[in-house]
């Protein structure tokens, strides 16, 4: 038996009679027992894959196993073995939390003699014991994600997708959402996560697939993928636009990364971050630019993002759907 969750090889699928181009050569192995993040802006193609995944969608071209059952072949069976909770919570609003995962249970055919227990220790592993017998419309945004990632393990299966579960929490929510999701993983249960919050990313996932514009453009850890930059980010602050764009122009060369300007900042990857920060000194006082401020920090997942798309992960796409064009195109790299 295969140690994968998933196996998705050569995923491809076009809209519009094939103009739109969602996914374009995707291949994922979701080792078991672990998070994996698929990582990438809005339009990149991570909602589409989890579709695929979940049945919902068919591919284009390619095949997919979702705990050994192909997802075109045996779609019933992979539904059997798979949660999923969406970007927006589905809950019922005019049923309370508890018949809220009683007619979840019903769905999937359980019998009450094990529907009604699992409901009420969901209720509490998801801190909602106290709000079970409240309508959904009188619970927070937070609360109904927690309703609606309990409504998915209902079944208890071994695989969760979780498709960007954190949208529009406060920050307080998504860390108790993230506790949770920790905590599930623990007990032995696989998780596909989808986002584009890299502190998200960062946190939970063991592994790494960076997908932008319906391609894979780089895999890994988070680590690996924040290695590849360098030993160290170089932040230089100025007064203005125009010192900031004066000055990376003079401290470009100092990197092998194009310098990063955002605003009145500028910012550099370097593998010796003392030195560096001494040449870019250096020729900053030369040229007489007044240096407001001067920080060398660890890369984060944001700088790899940045570096690999020219944007950065919370920047809207040039088309607003889950379709990418087929016309664009990124380079992958493997870590």
């Amino acid at each position: 038996m295969s140690n994968f969750a998933v196996e998705a090889l050569n995923i491809e699928r076009n809209f519009n009679g094939g103009e739109v181009r969602a996914l374009d050569d995707v291949s994922l192995h979701v080792p078991q027992g672990e998070v994996f993040g698929l990582l990438g802006p809005n339009g990149s193609g991570k909602t589409t894959m989890v579709r695929i995944l979940s049945t919902i969608l068919l591919p284009t071209s390619g095949t997919a196993t979702v705990n050994g059952f192909d997802v075109v072949k045996q779609p019933d069976a992979v539904r059997r073995s798979i949660g999923l909770a969406g970007q927006y919570a589905t809950v019922d609003e005019n049923l309370t939390g508890s018949e809220n995962l009683r007619m979840i249970g019903s769905l999937n055919h359980l019998e009450k003699s094990i529907v009604i227990p699992r409901s009420k220790d969901l209720l509490e592993q998801f801190g909602l014991s106290d709000a079970a017998n409240r309508t959904t419309k009188t619970y927070s945004g937070g609360m109904r994600r927690r309703l609606d990632l309990a409504a998915a393990l209902v079944a208890n299966p071994p695989l969760l997708f979780l498709d960007e579960p954190t949208t529009g929490l406060d920050p307080q929510s998504r860390q108790d959402l993230w506790a949770i999701i920790e905590g599930l993983v623990e007990g032995g249960t696989t998780v596909l996560l989808t986002t584009q919050y890299l502190e998200e990313a960062d946190r939970l996932a063991k592994q790494l697939v960076v997908l932008d514009h319906g391609k894979i453009i780089a895999e890994g850890t988070s680590q690996q993928l924040k290695t590849r930059l360098g030993n160290t980010v170089l932040v230089l602050s100025f007064s203005n636009t125009d010192d900031a764009s004066r000055a990376a122009k003079l401290v470009g060369d100092v990197s092998k990364q194009p310098a990063n300007i955002d605003g009145t900042v500028v910012e550099l990857t370097v593998e010796h971050g003392p030195n560096a920060a001494a040449e870019a000194l250096r020729r900053i006082d030369t040229a007489k630019i007044v240096l407001t401020g001067l920080t060398l920090r660890e890369p984060s997942l944001d700088d790899v993002f940045l570096n690999l798309t020219g944007h950065k992960a919370e920047d809207p796409p040039s088309n607003d759907n889950d379709a990418p064009s087929s016309k664009r195109r990124s380079r992958k790299e493997s870590v």
